[in-house]
């Protein structure tokens, strides 16, 4: 079947939610189809005890999917952009993110925070931003993210079966964007990425929103006698340093691209490890195209330019050759 992106979440939280009473959403609007649409249908299948809608607070959001967890529940709490967290980072970072631990292993924290990424959508610096490495560097916490509407409902539905907290990110701008979606699902344990184009001479790296500029790209390049392999990390952490360093192994070139910011961006982290695990392959330096270290602007030609953008990729990678 062919869905839209938007659509791919909804089937995959009717689907949880279908198979597990215990799975509901909560979350600013998510009864009235969330502000983009990702919940739509689902208060009318399942009725409003399970899927909640919640005042303007999310660390209220969080704290509350924290004790439902623990009590046997599996949230999926929506924060509806990404930029809102921080006000709930001491309930992910300190509460969801430690319990288990704390508990020597005895209680469980099964939370799916579904965060909505801005950025190529001219929303403006705080709700464009894409916060990946705050939480990549927080142990106890996985992170995945989904660029197709395929992937987003594989993600969502192991996400949702882990008993673990789990953040999913979720590119805002390609929520319209449609795509084939198999049948039946397939459960996976959460470490993986997906190839999304074969190539022999560089490997790029990417995930979230860059996918669509990287694969562009790619279709250019390839006119140019480059080819590129482009892998498309849908788990952040854990991520699959193997499928990455095999093809930097064959290729002898790496590039990343993200939306964040560059500097300690979660993109140093893949560069650093090519860098140690693969050092005596490489042709060149490992590189990175990410956004620029300023605030995410408001007008479309200046996001433009401050984002990565397909034109920027050819022109980085056209250095390495």
């Amino acid at each position: 079947m062919r869905l839209a992106y938007s659509k791919a979440v909804a089937l995959a939280l009717a689907e949880a939610m279908e198979e597990d009473s215990s799975v509901f959403c909560l979350g600013e609007d998510v009864g009235y189809g969330g502000a983009y649409g990702a919940t739509q249908g689902l208060r009318d299948r399942f009725g409003a005890a399970r899927v909640r809608d919640t005042p303007i607070s999310e660390s209220a959001i969080v704290g509350f999917s924290v004790g439902a967890a623990m009590s046997g529940m599996r949230p999926v709490a929506e924060i509806m952009h990404m930029d809102f967290i921080a006000i709930a980072m001491d309930q992910v970072v300190n509460q969801a993110a430690k319990m288990r631990y704390m508990f020597g292993g005895k209680a469980k924290v099964p939370i799916t925070i579904r965060c909505g990424v801005g950025g190529y959508l001219n929303a403006a610096a705080q709700h464009s931003q894409s916060l990946e490495s705050w939480f990549t560097h927080i142990p106890g916490l996985k992170v995945m993210s989904a660029s197709t509407p395929a992937d987003i409902r594989q993600v969502l539905r192991d996400a949702i079966l882990d008993d673990n907290p789990v953040l999913v990110l979720e590119p805002l701008s390609l929520y319209e964007t449609a795509g084939d979606i198999p049948e039946t699902y397939t459960r996976r344990s959460i470490g993986y990425s997906d190839v999304k184009r074969q190539g022999e001479d560089i490997t790029i790296v990417t995930w979230g929103n860059t996918l669509p500029e990287v694969m562009a790209a790619a279709e250019i390049l390839a006119k140019r006698s480059i080819d590129c392999e482009v892998i498309d990390l849908l788990s952040l952490s854990p991520w699959d340093q193997k499928t990455v360093l095999d093809s930097v192994w064959r290729t002898n070139r790496a590039m990343v691209v993200h939306q964040a910011h560059k500097t300690s961006g979660f993109g140093a982290e893949i560069a650093a490890t090519i860098n140690e695990r693969a050092f005596d392959e490489l042709s060149g330096p490992v590189t990175r195209v990410c956004a620029l270290d300023t605030p995410i602007p408001f007008a479309p030609e200046m996001e433009r330019y401050v984002l990565p953008t397909t034109s920027r990729i050819v022109t980085e990678v056209s250095k390495l050759f």
